[in-house]
């Protein structure tokens, strides 16, 4: 016989959206629950940036002063490397409020963070190890989970007055409710790897654009976070070639980093992320709320995913916790709140992510064919080193001309990016004085 068990509001998936929504909840008086499937947070992320609106509601928490102990790197700018020399694209010093810059931490320290400023109010619980296998029904109503002790191989059921799925785009929740999202083509896959980072690199962010070819570097500090975008579907073709031809190919794109090249052992060391772009039309059944990746998988345009869903998850903190408190049953109603609430901002960034993948990816992602092609068939690359000249204004696409000609404008991608369309902020009742004794 199963154990059973009962909790107010069940959240499935201890990511950042899960674990800010059981905080939230939990600071409401509501007696919430986390389920997270790994014992520890400890793994390889794609996402580990703290974008300025999260460092806000940081503050707001009074969680403000132990986020900035973190190790971190922060991000205050951001350029592209063209054939014609360098154009500066975002500038984060023209950004509102107290967080001129991105943060760049590992998310795993993120997470300990939440999880530990969590653990301190009496109705919140993690279950580590727990990973969800199937809903539980009241009806029609969805009232719960069944979830496995990885520790062990048990299986429990926990019921709730509100299940939350949280647990990304491969929500195991969502499929075992039936739910499918709508799927929006994307040109590309990405090879996640990583390349040391000397001191006279670049700061912040870099782009690469030339021909065929585009990557992004992101400042980690002592190494660089690469994102080299490929072909859809071309991951196997292009291993074929060969560690060899890869790292001839990045010393073609990036001349400045050909004598670090060698840290790309195999091609072990380069990680596939299928991008997908996704939406679900509904983000909820009864007793059944959807937020982050789970109702939306957006692609790493803008590194914006992970904002947007702690965004999903104050507001579905805001609009239902006082009805939580009580311990009674949330309608539909208020989960259709939500939705509408995060609606608009998710199309908006969805929208603007697909422009990108059409207007400036373009056919700007690497094949096989491409992989293969001697290097000497790459168009001319102008960046020999780090301190080549700015790009001549008249040989640039208007957008970035227009950037360069004014750069107040250069405000604008960095609040688009930075803060989003509608920051969310964290209610009243959930606000704490900085704790400074823990920073």
């Amino acid at each position: 016989m199963l154990n059973s068990e009962r909790t107010t509001c069940l959240v499935v998936g201890g990511g950042p959206a899960g674990l800010v929504l059981g905080l939230l909840m939990a600071r409401a008086g509501v007696e919430v629950t986390v389920l997270e499937k790994h014992s520890d947070f400890l793994r390889d992320f794609r996402g580990d940036t703290v974008h300025a609106s999260t460092l806000t509601l940081l503050d707001e928490l009074g969680l403000g002063e132990r986020f900035a102990a973190l190790p971190q790197r922060r991000m205050e700018r951001a350029q592209v490397q063209l054939d014609e020399g360098v154009a500066q694209i975002a500038d984060m010093s023209r950004l509102p409020g107290a967080h001129q810059h991105i943060a760049l931490v590992p998310q795993w320290d993120f997470l300990d963070l939440i999880a530990d400023a969590a653990e301190e109010e009496p109705t919140f619980t993690l279950r580590r190890n727990a990973e969800a296998v199937g809903l539980l029904h009241d009806g029609s109503r969805v009232s719960g989970v069944r979830y496995r002790d990885r520790t062990d191989g048990s299986e429990h059921e926990l019921r709730a007055s509100l299940t939350v799925a949280a647990d990304g785009r491969g929500s195991a929740v969502r499929a075992a409710a039936g739910l499918t999202p709508r799927s929006f083509g994307v040109p590309m896959d990405v090879w996640w790897f990583r390349l040391p980072r000397h001191e006279s690199d670049p700061v912040g962010g870099v782009a690469r654009v030339t021909g065929g070819q585009f990557m992004v570097l992101i400042d980690r500090g002592d190494y660089w976070q690469c994102a080299f975008l490929i072909s859809k579907g071309s991951d196997a073709a292009m291993r074929a070639a060969g560690i060899v031809r890869f790292r001839e190919r990045i010393a073609a794109l990036l001349p400045w980093m050909a004598d670090r090249l060698d840290a790309l052992a195999s091609l072990d060391d380069v990680k596939l992320l299928d991008v997908k772009l996704e939406r679900l039309r509904t983000w909820h059944q009864d007793g059944l709320l959807l937020i982050g990746d789970a109702a939306h998988a957006m692609s790493p345009v803008g590194g914006v995913g992970i904002n947007l869903a702690v965004a999903d998850a104050v507001a579905a903190a805001r609009i239902l916790g006082p009805a939580l408190r009580s311990g009674g049953i949330v309608p539909r109603s208020l989960l259709r709140q939500v939705q509408r609430r995060r609606w608009w901002p998710t199309v908006v960034i969805q929208g603007g992510q697909r422009l990108a993948h059409r207007a400036v990816l373009g056919g700007r992602t690497a094949d096989a064919d491409a992989l293969l092609a001697p290097a000497r068939d790459l168009p001319p690359v102008g960046l020999g080193s780090v301190g080549d000249q700015p790009a001549p204004l008249s040989e640039l696409p208007l957008p970035l001309r227009m950037l360069q000609r004014f750069p107040v404008l250069r405000g604008v991608p960095a609040r688009l990016i930075a803060i989003g369309p509608l920051p969310e902020h964290a209610p009243d009742w959930a606000r704490r004085a900085p704790d400074r004794a823990t920073s």
